[in-house]
C-alpha cells in the first residue's frame, strides 16, 4: 500500500506597493507600535479587532439615525479599525510570524465583510440614500476584486490607488462624520443635497474610474507578457 505525500502549494509573495499620502508616516508608526506591542497581543487578535470595529462603525452609523452623537462612536470605531487592520500584518512581519496565504485570505475577507457592514449602516443612517450606499459598495468590491486578481496574476499587491489608500478613506470618513455633527446637508449650485450623498457619488465614480483604468492597464500588460504563439 503506497502513501502519498501531500505538499502545500507554492505561494509567491507579491510585492506590496503603497504610494498614499500617509504611507511613509504610517509605516514608521506601525513598525514602532509592533516593536513595542505586548507579547500577548497576536496578529489574529488585531484582525478580529479591525473587523469588529468596522462592524461596530456600521452599527453606530445606523444608530446615528436616532441620535447624531453616535457618530462620535463611529469615529472611535474607525480609529480602532485602522489599528487592527493596519497593525496585524506589520506585527507578523516584525515578529517573523508571517503566514502569507492565511494572512492574505483572512485579512481581505475581513475587509469585504466589514465593508458590507459599514455600507449597510450608512444606508440605514439616513445621511445618504440607499442607492448611493449600494453604488459605493459595488464600486469598492469591483476595485478590490481587480486588486486581488492583479496580486495573483502580476505578483503585485497595490495597497493604494494614486495618493489614496485605506487610511485616507478613513480620514475622509472621519472628517465627514464631524461635518455631519454640524449639518447633514450641503449646498451645490443653489440646491440642498445630503452631504454624504454628494461625497458618496464622487467616491463611487472615482473608484469605478480607477477600476476601469487599472483593469485596462493590467490587461494590456498581461497581453504583452503573454503574447500568442
Amino acid at each position: 500500500m503506497s502513501t502519498k505525500t501531500v505538499t502545500a502549494p507554492v505561494f509567491q509573495n507579491a510585492s506590496r506597493i503603497n504610494r498614499s499620502l500617509t504611507a511613509s508616516l504610517e509605516k514608521r508608526a506601525l513598525e514602532w507600535m509592533a516593536r513595542h506591542a505586548p507579547r500577548w497581543l497576536s496578529s489574529d487578535q488585531l484582525t478580529l479587532l479591525g473587523l469588529g470595529a468596522q462592524i461596530g462603525a456600521g452599527v453606530f452609523y445606523a444608530l446615528s439615525r436616532f441620535h447624531r452623537s453616535a457618530l462620535l462612536l463611529v469615529i472611535l470605531c474607525l480609529a480602532l479599525n485602522w489599528l487592527g487592520d493596519s497593525l496585524d500584518g506589520t506585527l507578523a512581519r516584525v515578529r517573523r510570524q508571517q503566514r502569507p496565504r492565511y494572512g492574505f485570505y483572512v485579512d481581505h475577507m475581513a475587509d469585504i465583510f466589514g465593508s458590507v457592514a459599514l455600507m449597510c449602516g450608512l444606508g440605514f443612517s439616513g445621511f445618504l440614500h440607499w442607492q448611493t450606499a449600494i453604488a459605493l459598495l459595488v464600486a469598492f468590491l469591483v476595485l478590490s476584486s481587480e486588486s486581488y486578481l492583479a496580486t495573483y496574476t502580476l505578483s503585485c499587491f497595490q495597497l493604494s490607488q494614486g495618493i489614496f489608500g485605506p487610511t485616507e478613506i478613513r480620514i475622509l470618513l472621519i472628517v465627514g462624520d464631524l461635518a455631519l455633527l454640524r449639518s447633514p446637508y450641503s449646498i451645490v449650485f443653489g440646491h440642498t443635497v445630503l452631504l454624504f450623498d454628494l461625497g458618496g457619488i464622487i467616491a463611487a465614480c472615482g473608484m469605478a474610474a480607477m477600476a476601469i483604468t487599472v483593469a485596462v492597464r493590467h490587461t494590456a500588460q498581461l497581453y504583452r507578457e503573454e503574447p500568442l504563439p
